[in-house]
């Protein structure tokens, strides 16, 4: 026994002293190949600037940048990175170098969650990629699909109201809205994909077990950001990804064979519901008929990423906007009352809001884009990873070396805007809201492909609750905008307001 533990201490010391050298080397090379790298903070040998990164990542790295320039590095264990808070450096990095930066990293999270880095969000810039992508636009986020499920966001959007409705039918009481939106964005979401409702009075109970074992495993997935400890270690460290360090890899290969078995089970559900000519209207539905005629491009594999994609991008980051939105509008109950009051200009109060209105509701869209702005859910864009050596900002940036773009601090430049810590929505009726400044879906090739979803889903929701409520706080003082850390960024203290249902409410929800 003792001499088993001898052993195992001199291959781990062994190991050690070899990841040394090779960090050493790796170090020396990059350096002397390389003339003008980003400047960068201090570094411990092997271990670079992992032990230095703090959360909310975000906002650390923002210090940073304060110290070290809109354009700085860092070295994460074995990989370089640099970090980008300038953005006339993000334009260059997505028009000038947009191929070149158009590869993702590859992380644990992504191999064992993600399909081996095979899913949209996670694969490498080349055919695969652009057949997802194909798919994506034409098939589950084209204008068409997002219209055919029109009623199933209106749906999802009154069950919402007359959930509130209940609870403040004839005073202010008190609600507690983060979990409302949660349920409203996974829910629709589900409807969209499986025909499926999970949560609320109307969902079906058969469906309770399946629906507690996808949030449980979306909130375990939400826990391997990177900037956790185990993820940097595992991530960037060659020697901690061989012994699993604290049981990262088993813990990612559970999580990941859960939601799998979960997105098996959807398609061989609704498989079998078509072998029995039972005609439903869902993206799966959709998918396996071209699984038919494409078998090569639609498989069961490339069918489960996409869905999965969908459902982890686009029910926390809806729900997270909405809170933010409702929190910043009692905070400025200035910018509430004039909402309301082109709502009530623009549409009256004799229907509920409609998803066509909000295009005409300029104000509710400038509300949107400042609540993007100062607090965007994903503050970190999803990094991506040079597949050749350029230039940025007259940097050297080096073949394999990982970009990390800080939207949140782009977005609160002094420099960029006016008040910059100031919720002013009236700044995107001018000049100053010009789209290259706002990036909460990213930029280039890769950004975001399901922003319009998005937008449709929170200007409803958002404009839904304005008409039809009053809101107060359940106190005078204002609400804590305190943020979380990890890749999203909710509120550290879920919103709880108080909300009364207005007159009109009880007219609109007798409507058919």
């Amino acid at each position: 026994m003792e001499r088993t533990i001898m052993e195992d201490n001199l291959i781990f010391y062994f190991a050690l002293c070899l990841l040394i050298l090779i960090t050493s080397k790796l170090l020396l090379q990059t350096r002397s190949r390389f003339k003008k790298l980003p400047p960068s903070p201090p570094s411990l040998p092997i271990l670079g600037n992992l032990l230095q990164l703090k959360q909310p990542l975000h906002s650390h790295l923002h210090s940073l940048s304060q110290k070290y320039g809109p354009i700085f590095s860092l070295r994460l264990g074995s990989r370089f990175a640099v970090v980008v808070s300038s953005p006339s450096a993000v334009e260059e990095c997505f028009t000038k170098n947009d191929i070149i930066f158009a590869n993702r990293v590859p992380l644990h999270k992504t191999k064992y969650i993600g399909y081996n880095n095979t899913v949209l969000v996670a694969s490498s810039y080349g055919d695969h990629w652009r057949n997802l992508r194909r798919i994506s636009s034409l098939e589950i986020l084209s204008t068409a699909r997002i219209n055919s499920f029109l009623n199933l966001r209106v749906d999802e959007t009154k069950l919402l109201l007359r959930k509130l409705a209940r609870q403040s039918k004839n005073n202010f009481a008190k609600v507690e809205l983060r979990s409302m939106f949660s349920d409203l964005t996974f829910n629709t979401i589900m409807r969209m994909v499986a025909g499926k409702r999970y949560y609320g009075d109307e969902a079906d109970l058969t469906n309770v077990e399946e629906a507690k074992r996808f949030r449980d495993a979306m909130q375990e997935i939400s826990s391997f950001s990177l900037g956790t400890k185990d993820s940097n270690l595992v991530d960037f460290l060659p020697l901690f990804r061989w012994i699993d360090y604290n049981g990262y890899k088993k813990r990612l290969q559970r999580v990941g064979k859960t939601l799998d078995e979960l997105l098996q089970g959807l398609i061989d559900e609704h498989r079998y519901k078509k072998e029995g000519l039972e005609s439903t209207n869902t993206l799966i539905d959709h998918l396996l008929i071209s699984q038919e005629s494409e078998p090569e491009y639609y498989t069961d594999k490339i069918i489960k990423g996409l869905i999965m994609v969908l459902i982890l991008a686009g029910t926390d980051t809806s729900a997270i906007t909405l809170e933010w939105a409702m929190s910043y509008l009692l905070n400025y109950p200035r910018v509430l009352d004039k909402a309301r009051i082109e709502l009530e200009a623009q549409v009256g109060e004799g229907r509920l809001v409609e998803e066509a209105d909000v295009t005409k509701l300029s104000y509710l869209k400038s509300i949107i884009s400042e609540t993007m702005r100062l607090s965007p859910a994903a503050p970190m864009l999803v990094p991506h990873m040079a597949s050749d050596d350029c230039f940025v900002g007259g940097y050297d940036v080096p073949r394999g070396t990982m970009l990390l773009v800080n939207a949140w601090a782009i977005h609160r430049d002094p420099d960029l805007w006016t008040d910059a810590l100031i919720f002013k929505p009236e700044r995107f009726e001018n000049e100053e809201g010009e789209a290259r400044k706002l990036i909460p879906f990213g930029m280039g090739r890769r950004a975001c492909p399901g922003a319009g979803l998005a937008q449709r889903t929170v200007g409803l929701t958002l404009a839904s609750l304005i008409q039809c409520f009053d809101w107060k706080r359940v106190s005078d003082l204002k609400i804590d905008m305190r943020e979380s850390g990890g890749g999203l960024m909710p509120k550290a203290i879920p919103l709880e307001v108080q909300c009364k249902a207005r007159p009109i409410l009880s007219k609109i929800l007798s409507q058919p």
